[in-house]
């Protein structure tokens, strides 16, 4: 695994007329690529049942549940996942992303299918979401945190959304942690937030930093939207779903007040990349996102995704000729910049806007080449926009690092047309969830065992 350092400061000390270099406060409390030892992997189960009761297809949330699988055993990985199964598809599979929770066997470190653990089903699949986000069918978005409080008890929050949403419907709701429909409440908005900007992702913040920076609010959620339209990099924002201390929760379609964290300008206000996260390709998707904290006092906030690391990235099709020529979708050429080089956001030549012959019918965003990363923002930044002392597009990320050589990657044939395979191979992982008290990233490799994810586990120093 590569580390990429973007961003770096230093200071030094003068002894005895030496100047002697000294790290810098920042880069002794910011978490490194060194913080992180894999573990290895484990295999979720194969149910027996149709559709969408199933991992297939699935990776859309993943929630890490101190509290699930008390007869587990002391393994060293207690607790349970909480995830979607089978996605929603419109007219096909809409009661999709039903909820299971399974328990956590120890990960192994191999490639070999058959060489992995398999974890075992605690609970469903279960419809919890049968009577919420019922219009949500087109390519869905879903993120999930667990969240014990005082007020309310452990809750697991959600936040769904989809592909497109041009129609104002609230977003987030919470339910309880043995996913029953009934326990659901919400949903409600995100104070007036675009909703592309808010529907992927949900995790905790670390309370001591919620209450001195953000008025308590304990939950932090966002979503990058491929093409730019929830702005040119990550979003976040800090929010509070509940009134009182008793935990009662807002009424139904509230617009929840929020802080926001970050936030891009998005391509639907300008065409210009100038202000934008650093590295920002159209075709990034960052999936899943965890507020790091160490016992060592490290601590980040962490995206993960498949990171665009092409030269040129286009709207259209791959190219059969090979993946550094963009095949451009003809129709949209003159509508918006639908190629660029990723060194300085500059226009493709006139040549490259051209559609290619042979290709396939999956047109979208795609770039040269991927990468699978974890990407890694400083807090005391988003305390510096919470504060005002700062805009929400001002942080950029200190760190990235590539995970690609802890995957399987792997591609089905059935699935190629889909998901890109060698290079382009896109949708490389997608949500990830956190144990806090024994410092363990979870993070799914979508299609990882076959049309499943595979369960990928760090330990964080």
């Amino acid at each position: 695994m590569r580390l990429r350092i973007l961003v770096g400061t230093g200071f030094g000390i003068c002894v005895a007329g030496m100047l002697i270099a000294q790290p810098a406060m920042a880069d002794m409390t910011r978490l490194q690529a060194s913080d992180f030892t894999y573990l290895g992997a484990f295999r979720l189960p194969d149910t027996g049942k149709p559709r969408p009761q199933m991992f297939d297809y699935g990776g859309n949330g993943m929630a890490f549940n101190p509290k699930g699988d008390p007869k587990g055993g002391n393994d060293g990985f207690p607790g349970s996942l909480i995830m979607t199964g089978h996605e929603r598809i419109s007219g096909e599979v809409p009661n999709g992303d039903q909820l299971a929770e399974v328990a956590i066997p120890g990960p192994v470190k191999s490639k070999d299918l058959g060489a992995l653990k398999t974890a075992k089903m605690l609970n469903g699949f279960i419809d919890t979401f049968a009577r919420r986000f019922v219009n949500r069918q087109e390519i869905p978005t879903v993120g999930l945190a667990y969240l014990d409080r005082p007020e309310t008890g452990a809750k697991i929050h959600v936040t769904f959304g989809q592909h497109v949403e041009e129609e104002p419907n609230p977003t987030h709701a919470w339910f309880d942690p043995d996913l029953s429909p009934d326990s659901v409440r919400g949903a409600w908005f995100i104070d007036d937030a675009s909703f592309y900007s808010v529907t992927k992702y949900v995790f905790e913040i670390p309370q001591d930093w919620a209450d001195k920076y953000v008025n308590g609010m304990p939950l932090a959620t966002g979503r990058f939207r491929e093409g730019g339209w929830s702005g040119m990099g990550v979003s976040l924002f800090a929010y509070r779903p509940w009134m009182d201390k008793q935990g009662t929760p807002f009424a139904d379609g509230t617009h929840l007040k929020a802080v926001t964290l970050l936030l891009y300008p998005n391509s639907r206000e300008t065409e210009s990349t100038a202000v934008s996260m650093h590295g920002f390709h159209m075709p990034d998707d960052w999936g899943g996102g965890a507020w790091i904290t160490t016992k060592s006092g490290k601590t980040a906030v962490l995206f993960a995704g498949t990171k665009g690391v092409g030269k040129k990235y286009w709207y259209g099709f791959v190219n059969p000729a090979g993946p550094d020529k963009p095949c451009v979708f003809q129709e949209v050429v003159g509508q918006y910049p639908a190629c660029r080089n990723a060194a300085d956001g500059s226009l493709c030549p006139r040549e490259d806007l051209t559609e290619c012959q042979g290709h396939d019918g999956n047109r979208g965003w795609w770039d040269a080449a991927y990468q699978a990363q974890f990407m890694f923002f400083d807090p005391d930044d988003l305390a510096r926009v919470a504060a005002g002392k700062m805009q929400p597009s001002d942080p950029q990320p200190y760190a990235s690092m590539s995970i690609d050589s802890a995957l399987r990657l792997q591609v089905d044939p059935s699935l190629v047309d889909w998901v890109g395979t060698g290079v382009q191979r896109r949708q490389r992982i997608g949500a990830v969830a956190y144990d806090r008290a024994n410092q363990l990233l979870y993070v799914q490799e979508l299609f990882g065992d076959g049309a499943k994810p595979l369960i990928h586990v760090w330990r964080i120093q």
